[in-house]
């Protein structure tokens, strides 16, 4: 399910996202979306389940500090975080998540 909800991403992302995958819901700041942003999210939706949701916040939250500790860049430490790596790699293939292995992320750390 996708809410049309801009101020709400601007918040929760500090400014910085277009859309917000939040279990169960993808929140976006755009009134037309384009398919691989969804299918973006979407893959963010399989990660969060397979970590049971709430260490899946959690881990992104010390990748992205790490990385950031690393970097000193806000942005390549959010590209450098292994869930966001397997999302853009895969935004654009629409039979991504049909064919998806379980903890595929592992492989992007």
């Amino acid at each position: 399910m996708v809410f049309y909800a801009p101020s709400l991403v601007k918040v929760l992302s500090l400014g910085n996202a277009t859309a917000m995958a939040l279990y169960p819901v993808i929140i976006t700041s755009l009134k037309q979306n384009p398919r691989n942003l969804i299918q973006h999210e979407k893959i963010h939706h399989k990660q969060q389940l397979e970590l049971l949701i709430l260490p899946f916040y959690i881990w992104y939250l010390i990748e992205f500090l790490y990385h950031f500790s690393k970097v000193r860049n806000r942005y390549q430490a959010y590209m450098s975080i292994s869930f966001e790596k397997e999302a853009y790699d895969n935004e654009n293939d629409k039979e991504y998540l049909n064919q998806r292995k379980r903890f595929n992320f592992w492989n992007y750390l």
